[in-house]
């Protein structure tokens, strides 16, 4: 099995300038190579038949991707509107500003097939692509944010996968993200 970044995953889990709540201590190249090279701790199903999750256990220095909110750091929650990349409408998210987050402990690589990528327009050289990673505490998924699981709902054309929208786990997507927030140095 080959896995590969794809170019939608690879400037925001490696951008140019590098930011402390990316991966940090190894480049893309090093990233891909330990993943080819390394059995993961644990794979999960994705949302979707085509999406693998490969949990590793954390051999760098990142941090997790999540802080807990709480009425001490409340205060510190921003928002704002923000697309992905150039062809995605803009969306509406939060993140906290001035705090940071304890080293992961994993790191959940989100993995597509191949032949899903080449129906969403991004072909490959590999088996798999990866479309994200998601930095734990456990061993787990973090859920999907609601508004990612709108964008797939919307399908392809909107920068999404094609896959309806589950009521129940977009239940437990938001009861997750209404107490949970991602961090920006």
């Amino acid at each position: 099995m080959s896995i590969v970044l794809t170019a939608f995953s690879r400037p925001r889990l490696f951008p140019r300038v590098p930011r402390g709540n990316t991966i940090q201590d190894c480049s893309a190249e090093q990233f891909e190579q330990h993943l080819n090279t390394h059995a993961p701790f644990k794979v999960l199903d994705g949302y979707a038949p085509f999406c693998k999750l490969h949990v590793y256990e954390n051999w760098t220095s990142t941090r997790c991707l999540t802080v807990p909110i709480t009425e001490a750091n409340r205060h510190q929650l921003r928002s704002g509107y923000e697309a992905r990349n150039r062809e995605e409408l803009p969306v509406l998210v939060r993140w906290f500003e001035g705090v940071e987050s304890p080293r992961a402990n994993y790191l959940v690589v989100i993995l597509y097939s191949a032949e899903q990528l080449a129906k969403e327009g991004s072909p490959i050289d590999a088996d798999w692509g990866i479309v994200g990673c998601i930095y734990t505490a456990e061993p787990e998924e973090v859920p999907m944010a609601p508004i990612t699981m709108m964008r797939n709902a919307l399908g392809v054309e909107e920068g999404g996968s094609g896959v309806p929208l589950d009521r129940d786990a977009y239940a437990r997507a938001v009861a997750f993200w209404e107490s949970n927030a991602n961090w920006r140095p």
